[in-house]
């Protein structure tokens, strides 16, 4: 053999080698049938607000507690347990109804009512002579004559005026301001957050943010740790959650401004303050009452 055939051979028998030896690769099977449905986050549970029927009571659900139904009512726990004549506030049962508005409403106004006075019985003028200087009949004449003699006023029936409400009243001279200092960390998102989370400092001081009564001090209310209740007026009330302490009592008179708990995290992740204001039971805003800062 030359040299050059030889060289041929050799590179043949190489490649044939080098082909035995490589690993195939197969192309990729893709699968065309039913294409998978992309994940998606799951939406947020938007938690139910609570409702009672026309007559004002309320179906107990998994979960309740007297105070829960109270707080989400904008009632006095106490209040509850007197319509609804419980031995034990503790032990109410699912299903079981609940009397959540008073008896006879609760902004039902007294209406007292006065004698009213009789008139005078009219008294029928004697006749008398007619009058020597009497005048020729116009219109004129006839208006001077009956302007001394009291028309008769047909009667209007008297529609009673509708009653306001008591609390529109104290409503509008309330005045608000913010329970404490710090940035604000969480705003309102109803259905997620019912109020404002204010970051802070442990034992940094909170205030009641207007005039009113607390209604409740304790930590009765799964979820909100040490909470405040003050009711400012028949439909609004301001909630203070997570403290580290309180500082007032149930059935305190407390001003706007004055001390009524200290910032924690009682049943939260972080040292702040959950505050939420209510109206007819009902979470609201707290920047529509509260000052722009």
């Amino acid at each position: 053999m030359t040299q050059a055939p030889r060289f041929a051979l050799l590179s043949i028998l190489i490649g044939l080698v080098a082909g035995c030896s490589t690993t195939s690769r197969q192309a990729p099977v893709v699968e065309r049938g039913a294409i998978p449905a992309q994940t998606r986050p799951a939406p947020a549970r938007v938690e139910e607000a609570p409702k009672h029927d026309e007559r004002g009571m309320y179906t107990v659900r998994k979960g309740d507690t007297l105070l829960r139904i109270a707080f989400d009512f904008g009632q006095n726990y106490r209040d509850l347990v007197t319509w609804n004549n419980l031995a034990n506030p503790d032990d109410i049962k699912v299903g079981q109804v609940l009397r959540v508005n008073g008896p006879g409403g609760e902004r039902t106004a007294t209406v007292q009512t006065q004698p009213v006075p009789m008139p005078p019985a009219a008294t029928v003028p004697r006749k008398t002579e007619p009058r020597v200087d009497k005048k020729p009949f116009t219109e004129g004449a006839v208006a001077d004559t009956r302007a001394g003699v009291p028309a008769a006023t047909p009667a209007v029936p008297v529609t009673p005026a509708p009653a306001a409400a008591p609390a529109a009243g104290d409503e509008a001279r309330l005045s608000w301001m913010w329970p404490s200092e710090g940035r604000v960390i969480a705003t309102f998102d109803d259905g997620r957050n019912k109020g404002l989370d204010i970051a802070g400092k442990a034992g940094q001081p909170v205030v009641a943010a207007g005039s009113g009564k607390v209604m409740y001090a304790g930590s009765g209310i799964r979820g909100y740790g040490n909470l405040v209740i003050v009711k400012h007026s028949n439909s609004l009330l301001s909630a203070y959650a997570h403290n580290r302490k309180i500082v007032v009592k149930e059935g305190d008179n407390v001003a706007r401004g004055q001390l009524i708990a200290e910032m924690g995290d009682s049943d939260a992740d972080l040292v702040k303050l959950h505050f939420e204001i209510r109206q007819q039971g009902k979470p609201v805003d707290p920047t529509r009452f509260l000052p722009v800062r």
